[in-house]
């Protein structure tokens, strides 16, 4: 365990084992996604356009999670994608970078407390939201404050709880296709209701490719936790390995599963959100196989889910806003650690953006769920297309410099095609987040304000810091490629 640098000054602690990293990636990315948004995705694309989306999606995040494997593997660093860019593009793209990053998981604990105070009212619909926001905002604050540790191990359990739900599902799901459970047989019949497994059009296809994106955003967190892993250059592969193929079996089969024992044209599908948990298509499978307790059990599920991804977003906005801090790209007070290895200042920081979730006390729950979702939602693409960038760079830098790739950890296959595959997929994902507001006779500009905003933020961020220091793209042969990993 590292807990003093070379200065003697403390130091981040090395506490993450193979298994946190793998839950924390995993855990990341299963939950509202696929618990309540792939039920809108059904009914809009029909199921066999749903799994063309998510495995589409799916390939999308493999490469990127192998790209980030070979970075993180090579120079683990809480900083993860703000040191990359900037080591590897330029200063002024890491610092655009590391704030987005930032900004998308600060916004993202908000978001999700406000989600939550909507769950918990299942069981107590008069109670006060500002009370349970500050409950779980407590909670979170706490756990990320004792140590990296505590994270790392209310995540693990989190993603347990999780993959159980969704075995379960699995397994209830078959049983109801082939009729042992839940009444007569169901067989294939939904599959192709109406004579095709694919409905809604082309349009239709590309709202479900952004949903599907959004579901699978949260795998990057292990690039972050690299910077605390006990052995990352063992660890991280492991878990990106692992992370593909349980999240596209999860999804994929879960989806499929779906498909299958609801017909996409069932407009409770359309329903499911977080004030509508008894319409989860979740909730509808296990009440179609006779379990009474359907929707008690997924609310709970749901809201673990919920304080997953806020905790997650705790997690990972400190721990980059801190290695920033160090880099001089934000400030130096917040890049202190007490003795336990936690960036206490930077944790204080990030907690003052998720009590933006009060809000939901002056303008209803489900109304500020809805605003910190859109004003966060592109940020989370952005952060991917950086990924590919900075690996795309890195890999060519390394060429360039003379070292040889049996040098590296872990070597990402299939580049360049794996980063210029998902750079692409991720640009028609960041333009097309909302094009019904481009296609109804007249511009809906409050919906391209909405959608789009984080875009224009993140280019004036970047054009700000080469305003006021001068920044350039860095020449391959001179991109820092130092690393003091283990």
């Amino acid at each position: 365990m590292q807990a003093t640098q070379d200065n003697q000054q403390p130091a981040l602690r090395k506490t993450f084992k193979a298994r946190h990293l793998t839950m924390i990636a995993l855990g990341g990315s299963i939950g509202t996604g696929l618990f309540l948004a792939s039920g809108g995705a059904i009914a809009n694309s029909g199921p066999g356009g749903a799994l063309l989306a998510y495995a589409a999606v799916g390939l999308m995040v493999y490469f990127l999670m192998t790209s980030l494997g070979e970075l993180a593997t090579y120079l683990p660093d809480s900083g993860s994608f703000s040191t990359y860019g900037t080591r590897f593009v330029s200063p002024a793209f890491g610092f655009a970078i590391g704030w987005n990053f930032w900004y998308n998981w600060a916004v993202t604990i908000a978001a999700e407390l406000a989600a939550a105070t909507v769950i918990i009212k299942y069981w107590f619909p008069e109670s006060s939201s500002a009370l349970w926001s500050l409950v779980f905002l407590l909670v979170m604050f706490g756990l990320n404050f004792l140590s990296s540790r505590g994270y790392g191990e209310s995540e693990y359990w989190f993603a347990i709880i999780k993959i159980i739900t969704v075995i379960v599902f699995l397994i209830v799901g078959v049983l109801m296709i082939f009729g042992i459970m839940g009444g007569e047989r169901i067989g294939f019949s939904n599959f192709q209701l109406g004579g095709s497994s694919f409905h809604g059009g082309f349009f239709a296809f590309v709202g479900v490719f952004m949903a599907a994106g959004f579901s699978f955003q949260g795998t990057e967190l292990v690039g972050v936790a690299a910077g605390e892993s006990e052995n990352p250059r063992r660890n991280v592969p492991i878990a990106i390995r692992q992370v593909f193929w349980r999240i596209m079996i999860f999804y994929i089969f879960a989806i499929l599963v779906i498909g299958l024992v609801i017909p996409y044209t069932n407009p409770d599908l359309l329903r499911g959100g977080i004030d509508d948990i008894g319409v989860s298509p979740f909730t509808i499978v296990f009440n179609k196989a006779g379990l009474a307790i359907a929707a008690s059990v997924m609310n709970a599920v749901i809201l673990s889910s919920v304080l997953s991804a806020g905790n997650s977003g705790m997690y990972a906005s400190t721990r980059v806003l801190y290695a920033m801090a160090k880099d001089g790209m934000a400030p130096r007070a917040l890049g202190r650690l007490n003795r336990r290895g936690v960036p206490v200042g930077a944790l204080l920081v990030t907690t003052a953006v998720g009590m933006l979730a009060f809000l939901a006390s002056f303008f209803g729950d489900g109304a500020v769920y809805n605003w910190l979702l859109n004003a966060s939602g592109m940020c989370g693409f952005i952060n991917w297309l950086g990924i590919a960038v900075c690996h795309y760079r890195f890999r060519r830098a390394f060429v360039k410099q003379g070292h040889s790739l049996d040098e590296l950890p872990y070597r990402a296959r299939w580049f360049p095609f794996g980063p210029l595959f998902a750079f692409a997929l991720c640009m028609i994902a960041v333009l097309g987040q909302n094009m019904g507001a481009f296609t109804g006779g007249s511009i809906d500009w409050y919906g391209v304000l909405v959608s789009y905003v984080s875009l224009p933020l993140f280019l004036l961020i970047w054009a700000g810091y080469r305003w006021f220091r001068p920044s350039r793209l860095i020449p391959l042969q001179d991109c820092d490629l130092s690393t003091h990993a283990d």
